[in-house]
């Protein structure tokens, strides 16, 4: 399913960022409001934590849309939460005092988010 394969794409292309985030590479501008440059070490952790969130939900929203099998279980449930998280998300980055985040990460956490419910509706047919 094409909404699986773009949405995957595009949440890969956020798990990344927040790789080289983690690592403490100076692109903070384009996360978390953007109010630190270079995270600080508890920071750097979140975005860890957060790159695992992000590719177990790759691995669902791929599943849902019958990419791959991988007998993950819930996979529709998943998609749906993911669905609400990032639209949350979207709302946040459009609030962001950033002006990297409001311009990248906005149509991107959007881009993904569409997918996510996309998918998982049509997973359901």
């Amino acid at each position: 399913m094409l909404s699986a394969w773009i949405g995957s794409i595009t949440f890969a292309g956020a798990a990344i960022l927040y790789i080289l985030l983690s690592l403490g590479l100076p692109y903070g501008e384009f996360a978390m409001g953007g109010k630190h440059r270079i995270m600080p070490s508890q920071m750097r952790i979140a975005c860890a934590i957060s790159v695992v969130i992000q590719l177990i939900a790759i691995l669902y929203l791929l599943q849902a849309g019958n990419v791959i099998s991988i007998g993950l279980p819930f996979d529709r449930g998943v998609c749906y939460f993911f669905t609400v998280y990032l639209i949350l998300n979207t709302v946040m980055n459009i609030l962001s005092k950033s002006k990297k985040e409001r311009l990248v990460m906005t149509p991107l956490s959007l881009i993904t988010a569409i997918c996510f419910g996309f998918t998982a509706i049509m997973s359901g047919s």
